[in-house]
């Protein structure tokens, strides 16, 4: 039997272990990736106890504990705390999702927290979205219209205004990217669900004028074609939008168009 191993510096190691203080019955456990591009070492999971009853309920309260109280090196994301702006999305207990509207409580057993998957990693629970952002602004994510522009504003029905719903909430927390296989394989000419359900946005906003040319910018093997509607990214995402169903509709889209 063929038996494959991981290059040596990408061993995940077992870290150092730090102990809480309190009653037993109340600690959950927390085993986080860490890994520092300024040390040589191998990444490893370091594990930490924290007390439920002095600590939020969401997962990035504990980080923001474990932060304060007992490692001040701990990176991470965070911004808004309300699942609004996507900062601190990682990996919880195996699924993509965001820290601060993830319970641990939910989770049983040991909580274990690494950075988005597929991401090169900056620094422990950071991922580099550059080259994700970089296939975000290829859909040119801004009204692009020929006509002048009207005395007050462009209007929109009601009717037209109901199509953006589902998409135009998405926060770009690359939940979904990171969590698909044709992005792991492909990522470097697949632009992945996020950035596709960002372009659906405006190609059915009824004041965009440019929709036609923005369908033949996705009107290409890889850009489009390499989602296998595989529908991770609609399971994972935690605003409970449906990106597999944006790309089958732009994929109908040009197919309608011939």
């Amino acid at each position: 039997m063929v038996q494959l191993r991981l290059p040596p510096h990408s061993r995940i190691k077992t870290g150092k272990t730090y102990k809480a203080i309190g009653n037993s019955s109340t600690i959950k456990v927390f085993q986080i990736y860490r890994w520092n591009p300024d040390k040589p070492d191998n990444p490893t999971y370091d594990t930490f106890e924290v007390d439920q009853a002095h600590c939020g309920p969401m997962v990035l309260d504990a980080l923001i504990k474990i932060k304060d109280e007992t490692d001040s090196t701990l990176t991470f994301r965070r911004s808004c705390r309300e699942g609004i702006c996507g900062s601190c999305a990682m990996n919880i207990d195996g699924t993509n999702t965001l820290a601060c509207t993830k319970p641990f409580a939910e989770i049983k057993g040991t909580v274990r927290i690494t950075p988005l998957p597929h991401m090169p990693v900056m620094k422990d629970l950071v991922a580099d979205l550059t080259h994700a952002y970089a296939q975000y602004a290829t859909s040119q994510p801004w009204l692009q219209v020929d006509t002048p522009a009207p005395q007050r504003e462009r209007l929109q029905s009601e009717e037209d205004r109901a199509k953006l719903d589902g998409s135009w909430e998405c926060i770009l927390c690359f939940c979904c990217s990171t969590g698909c296989p044709s992005y792991w394989w492909n990522g470097d000419r697949f632009l992945g669900p996020a950035t596709l359900l960002q372009a659906y946005r405006w190609i059915v906003d009824s004041r965009d004028e440019r929709s036609g040319k923005r369908l033949s910018n996705l009107e290409d093997p890889f850009k489009l074609y390499r989602c296998h509607t595989i529908m991770n990214c609609t399971n994972t995402c935690p605003k409970g939008l449906n990106p597999a169903k944006a790309i089958g509709e732009i994929k109908k889209k040009l197919g309608e168009r011939g």
